[in-house]
């Protein structure tokens, strides 16, 4: 079957490369090369499966209704008059619930979970080299009264299976003696022994590479402008570069899915951009980054090393399609990661960047057909592309081959 993939990031690459497996002619296109568009680009690099806790909660609730009246260097929201946003946010609201909270969390784990397991079969099946850390993940916290609230997350995500492990400030700097200097930040945490770390741009690019010598083509420098549907069939994409058409089309441009979707075939996806922002550091002789990654839970700050570059990534802006950012939108991420890791690079030196996360008011992708027997679905993957793209790749890969997949994909269908 000829396959044409809509979206040349992490997760159109991890699908083009199951399809290509399956025995299928997959080309990629996207405006950009792979890897380098979108959030794969410049994410905090963490396969955080001990930590796919839904977003929409009552404390969730709190912060967004806080962030309307007060300045939040993490939480950033600017309402607009935009029926995308109103549409989402009321969606967003009713998952606030501890009920829904639990369901959503579980939900997101146990694709998480799947996806990592997937991630490990593609790694062991083509070798491919990313900066990849298996020493597991720690979750930092401040206070000991934040630590004892995030226990019940800890409990919830062991029930499902996940190996998670309450630990104190002595066991933290264990795990990271690089903490020693900024040890009056830390009270404790929970260590994820099996969560792990990896440059997601350079292993989209090392798997493109795989997806080529398996009959793979890639196209970029497309712009998609718009589908052509007769009846309950995609016909063609039309592009900057001319048509495109294949047997079967999948739709995988994250934060960008629902203007596609919306203007050529009247679906409201409900996904929304979430801005984030990450800073890259340079490391050189005489640096000593931390040797795994993690995040620090009241900063909501992601890290990890990945070789001669240590990575740090943080905050939640709600500002619609805009990639811009100026010196100040960093100086959070700058501060706290200073403040935690002093000698962990070069900080002069800093690369900037600034991307969009497909977010779900659930937390879960939506995967799958809907009213177009031709068109498959994987998008809306949120803070966790990186930790679910191989997982939703392999569940695209078996919907489209009429199997029913490994997992049950309930709570991600088309909505």
């Amino acid at each position: 079957m000829e396959i044409l993939i809509m979206g040349g990031g992490v997760v159109g690459v991890t699908t083009a490369y199951q399809l290509l497996k399956d025995g299928h002619q997959v080309t990629v296109i996207d405006r950009h090369p792979p890897g380098t568009g979108g959030a794969s680009y410049g994410n905090a690099g963490l396969i955080a499966t001990g930590h796919s806790i839904a977003w929409g909660s009552p404390k969730a609730l709190k912060i967004w209704f806080n962030s309307l009246f007060h300045q939040d260097p993490v939480f950033r929201m600017k309402f607009q008059a935009d029926p995308q946003f109103i549409l989402w946010g009321l969606k967003f609201l009713a998952q606030c619930t501890n009920s829904r909270a639990r369901i959503n969390s579980l939900a997101k784990h146990r694709i998480s979970a799947y996806s990592q397991k997937i991630l490990k079969e593609v790694v062991k099946e083509t070798n491919i080299q990313y900066e990849r850390n298996t020493k597991g993940l720690v979750y930092l916290y401040r206070n000991p009264e934040a630590l004892a609230a995030g226990s019940h997350h800890v409990r919830l995500l062991q029930e499902a299976g996940q190996s998670l492990e309450i630990v104190g400030k002595e066991r933290v700097l264990e795990l990271i003696p690089e903490l020693a200097d900024s040890q009056d930040q830390i009270a404790g945490g929970v260590f994820s022994a099996t969560d792990e770390s990896g440059d997601s741009k350079i292993f989209t690019e090392q798997l493109m590479e795989v997806c080529r010598t398996m009959g793979g083509n890639f196209e970029s420098g497309v712009s998609i402008e718009r589908l052509e549907v007769s009846g309950t069939e995609i016909k063609r994409v039309e592009t900057n570069q001319g048509d495109f058409t294949a047997d079967c089309y999948v739709l995988c441009l994250g934060a960008w899915s629902p203007l596609l979707s919306r203007k050529s075939l009247g679906v409201r996806l409900s996904v929304y951009p979430v801005k984030g922002y990450s800073i890259t550091i340079p490391v050189e002789k005489g640096h000593t980054p931390p040797q795994i990654g993690g995040l620090h839970e009241e900063d909501l700050l992601g890290f990890s090393p990945m070789g001669d570059h240590f990575r740090v990534s943080s905050v939640s802006e709600f500002c619609g399609y805009d990639l811009s950012h100026t010196p100040e939108d960093f100086e959070h991420i700058l501060k706290t990661a200073k403040k935690l890791f002093p000698n962990a690079g070069n900080y002069d030196k800093v690369e900037f960047w600034s991307g969009l996360r497909p977010m779900t008011p659930e937390g879960t992708p939506i995967l799958g057909k809907g009213r177009h027997s031709n068109l498959f679905y994987n998008t809306g993957h949120g803070h966790l592309g990186w930790t679910m793209s191989c997982g939703t790749a392999r569940i695209t890969a078996d919907l489209i081959a009429g199997k029913t997949p490994e997992i049950s994909t309930e709570l991600m269908g088309v909505r």
